[in-house]
């Protein structure tokens, strides 16, 4: 990838994570990346390709989070592992994952099912460790990792260390 590429790129993920992808334009990428705004349709064809390429550069990021998780035949491990999720996000990461919350509630057709896989492997520990509605049980510790990440993602999470080990002994493991 050449650095203007990579450039533009940085760019509009730092813009759309900070903005919101519907109030970032193509010329502030532009302007923000050091390019004519020719150069962002000649690699990315519109605003939509920018977006996509962005996102298909961290789909590994989760995917390798998450096969971690689901790989995991401990029923603890698999809860312990999720529960630390978010506090093992690196801070030069933040930003894709602020756009990754943006994007929930910026676009109808945001793909909400990246998430079914870690669901499947928690309802699953949770049934090995014989807990009483495991489904639910799973949808409230994703919903718990999912608050918890975006007080992290937001800087609202002060004590985040301490949150970290009251939730591992909380879930004993």
């Amino acid at each position: 990838m050449t650095d203007k590429k990579e450039n533009i790129l940085l760019s509009a993920l730092q813009l759309f994570a900070s903005d919101g992808f519907n109030a970032t334009s193509t010329s502030k990428v532009a302007k923000q990346a050091g390019v004519s705004e020719g150069l962002i349709f000649r690699h990315f064809e519109n605003k939509e390709g920018l977006l996509k390429a962005i996102l298909a550069m961290g789909e590994s990021k989760i995917k390798d989070l998450f096969a971690e998780i689901v790989l995991e035949t401990e029923p603890k491990l698999v809860i312990r592992k999720t529960i630390s999720l978010p506090f093992q996000v690196k801070e030069e990461d933040y930003d894709f994952w602020r756009l990754q919350f943006k994007l929930k509630w910026e676009l109808k057709n945001y793909v909400s099912q990246k998430m079914d896989p870690l669901e499947m492997a928690l309802s699953n520990a949770f049934k090995k460790l014989q807990k009483p509605k495991p489904e639910l049980e799973s949808k409230k510790l994703l919903l718990l990792v999912d608050g918890i990440s975006s007080a992290l993602l937001k800087g609202d999470l002060k004590n985040k260390e301490e949150l970290h080990q009251f939730l591992l002994n909380k879930y004993e493991v």
